[in-house]
């Protein structure tokens, strides 16, 4: 990932749409994940996202985040999708922000 990212936001608006989809995103939870191309994917969240300060292709600063999924079902597999690309998340299971999945 690095410190560039394909798109980055500094106006308010756009932060917060970002920083409430960390909100939908618990630790270890199982999550479809609605891309704003209409790409599903399935997985458990690895790690907590957070918003974080990057740099666009033209140097621009400012900021975007991500979020890892795995699957314990496919050893190895692994996926990292930008929040700026979520149109939506649907909860699979009642993992809330603040719990652990056992």
């Amino acid at each position: 990932m690095g410190s560039h990212a394909p798109q980055v936001y500094s106006d308010p608006a756009s932060i917060q749409r970002l920083e409430a989809r960390v909100d939908d995103l618990a630790d270890n939870a199982k999550v479809t994940i609605v891309e704003t191309d209409g790409t599903r994917t399935t997985g458990i969240v690895t790690v907590l996202p957070t918003v974080q300060t990057f740099r666009d292709a033209d140097g621009k600063e400012g900021v975007n985040g991500v979020v890892k999924l795995t699957d314990p079902t496919r050893p190895g597999w692994q996926v990292t999708l930008w929040l700026d690309r979520i149109e939506q998340v649907i909860h699979l299971d009642s993992v809330a922000r603040g719990t652990s999945q056992t």
